[in-house]
């Protein structure tokens, strides 16, 4: 594994999560948006805001 200035990645990780505990977050919901937006899409045949006549 490769480390950064002496420390682990997922020490890294770990910092940075402490140091913004709402980055994870954003990110979740960012990645659930395209998840639920992808498969509205998928149901109904159409990309958000498409209409059919």
């Amino acid at each position: 594994m490769t480390k950064t200035e002496g420390k682990s990645t997922s020490a890294a990780v770990k910092d940075i999560l402490l140091s913004n505990p709402e980055g994870l977050h954003e990110v979740i919901r960012a990645v659930m948006q395209e998840v639920l937006e992808a498969e509205m899409e998928e149901a109904l045949g159409a990309s958000k805001g498409e209409t059919h006549a």
